[in-house]
């Protein structure tokens, strides 16, 4: 009777080591892909190539690591393109002045930021002016 016990025991704690292991694995697996997708502005933007958009502000994803706003530009021929433009975390905007609704969909802007390097449609846009005049953003206030 008793080697029944301790073969029980045994299969109890080789179960929970596994069922342990099995939890940390989830937990390291689900909480690693956000700091890895944090990058560096040189990893990803070329300081050497500016650029200025103008357009309509579609959609606003005041999330970290950083804030993701898109905007419509409409090009010479006509043709309308969707830039995805990055700037800093939340708290960093928010400590320049910047708030989750001063950026709006609707809003006419002109972004002032650094081409990615992969050639997407995506910038660096740091600075906004709105269409009233005002400056937001991380260089706004420089």
């Amino acid at each position: 009777m008793e080697k029944n016990t301790v073969e029980t025991r045994s299969a109890a704690k080789s179960m929970f080591h596994r069922l342990l292991v099995s939890v940390a694995s989830v937990v390291f697996l689900t909480s690693g892909p956000p700091a890895l997708a944090h990058h560096a502005f040189s990893g990803e933007f070329d300081m050497s190539k500016p650029i200025t958009l103008e357009g309509v502000v579609t959609r606003v994803d005041w999330e970290n690591p950083h804030v993701h706003y898109f905007v419509d530009v409409t090009g010479p021929d006509g043709t309308v393109v969707n830039w995805s433009c990055e700037t800093g975390g939340p708290t960093r905007l928010t400590r320049r002045g910047w708030m989750r609704d001063t950026l709006k969909p609707g809003d006419k802007v002109i972004v002032h930021g650094f081409l990615a390097k992969d050639a997407s449609h995506a910038v660096d846009g740091r600075q906004v002016t709105m269409a009233d005049g005002r400056k937001i953003g991380l260089e706004a206030n420089r």
